[in-house]
């Protein structure tokens, strides 16, 4: 007698994945981005993400964009310690990409973080990532839009 299955339909690539599976996202990358400054090597980081994240940064690149973070010698492994905690609710920025924007709340230095996740090959894939220090005086939110430095000319 064969033996039955169901199969279960993908995940809807227009749900944000629960709280359990988002944490563990982006616990993972931000594990990833520490490994790759612990070590200068940047091509694991660079292949767990998206193709379009792969496309856009080569190793090189990453390790640029990553220098700042690397040269403060900031221990983002601290953030496998705490819950990510999010300065607006993640969110469906474009069919199959999905947005995390918060901080870890760590001290002296809290983690400020900015990911974005692609639904490729039936997972979510590192799609785009800013991860910067922040302080414990100040919350961890966005940086506004500076005014520009003329005003508009108005139109009679």
């Amino acid at each position: 007698m064969a033996q039955q299955t169901s199969v279960q339909p993908p995940p809807s690539v227009e749900a944000v994945p629960d709280q359990l599976e988002l944490s563990k996202l982006i616990w993972s990358t931000i594990l990833a981005v520490d490994h790759a400054n612990r070590s200068g090597n940047y091509s694991v980081l660079r292949d767990l993400g998206a193709q379009g994240f792969q496309i856009n940064n080569d190793a090189a690149t990453l390790a640029q964009i990553f220098a700042g973070l690397r040269s403060q010698r900031i221990d983002l492994a601290n953030a496998l310690l705490v819950p990510p905690t999010y300065l607006e609710a993640p969110r469906v920025v474009q069919p199959g990409v999905i947005e995390a924007k918060g901080v870890f709340q760590l001290r002296p230095t809290a983690i400020r973080f900015d990911m974005f996740f692609q639904w490729e090959q039936g997972r979510w894939k590192l799609f785009g990532i800013s991860v910067q220090p922040g302080t414990m005086s100040q919350p961890a939110a966005p940086q506004p839009v500076p005014a520009p430095a003329t005003p508009p000319k108005r139109r009679n």
